[in-house]
């Protein structure tokens, strides 16, 4: 299986420990994602250090203020970096002025549309506005820890990548639930978001990428699939979005 979405540098626990962890779960492997200069630095040294880990670097909307494209793309260049992001709006928290969000979000398609790496987007209460960041946008998107509904229409329409998260797990996520059945087959993803957002069972402490087999047994449970199915599925998908193999 593949987690394609964890914060490694972000984990209490030291990543090498969790990256074996993962291993012996089953996982073969991480997109570890790094959301400003600092976090980028981290998470490709882990990377360099596992064969089993790539990265994903981006400025996060919450980093926009202080976000440096410049050195984002430097940062790029490095071959285990597979994926821009993650990037986007979020507009829920607003740690950033909304302008300087909106900005730095679309010089990160910029450059991942020049680059031709997939996107990787977060989004929150800004359902509005990054459709309408996306409206031109032609390249691969990757719609992180799926929660918003009002985007799931536009997402079939546009064949964009759907990655779902431990939430999809929860009791009452029954939306969540439904649109990972309303995903076609060749679209899912599923990540961790590690260390946040650990599934059932293991809600109450630190998420890690070894419970990733946890959301795509929810998975399989929504669309009534068989599991081992759906996660070959779901690994194929990752490889053909990230170009893993």
């Amino acid at each position: 299986m593949i987690d394609t979405h964890a914060h490694l540098d972000a984990s209490a626990e030291p990543a090498d420990v969790l990256v074996a962890r993962a291993r012996e779960a089953g996982v073969t492997c991480i997109v570890s994602v790094g959301t400003h200069e600092t976090s980028w630095h981290e998470t490709v040294a882990i990377a360099e250090r596992h064969e089993t880990v790539v990265a994903a670097l981006g400025i996060h909307p919450h980093e926009a203020a202080d976000g440096n494209l410049a050195a984002l793309r430097d940062a790029l260049s490095h071959p285990k970096a597979v994926a821009v992001g993650e990037t986007g709006l979020d507009y829920f928290r607003d740690y950033a002025p909304r302008e300087a969000q909106r900005s730095v979000f679309d010089a990160q398609l910029e450059l991942a549309a020049e680059l031709g790496k997939p996107v990787i987007i977060h989004t929150r209460a800004a359902e509005e506005d990054t459709l309408a960041a996306l409206a031109g946008y032609s390249g691969t998107v990757v719609l992180h820890c799926f929660s918003s509904l009002p985007l799931l229409e536009p997402a079939l329409e546009r064949g964009w990548y759907v990655s779902f998260a431990g939430n999809v797990t929860y009791k009452n996520a029954h939306d969540l639930r439904s649109a990972a059945y309303a995903v076609p087959a060749e679209r899912l993803l599923a990540e961790t978001d590690s260390p946040y957002l650990a599934p059932v069972p293991r809600r109450g402490r630190p998420n890690e990428p070894a419970n990733v087999v946890h959301t795509v047994a929810a998975l399989a449970h929504a669309r009534n699939a068989d599991e081992a199915e759906l996660a070959a599925q779901i690994d194929a998908n990752a490889n053909r979005c990230f170009g893993l193999r």
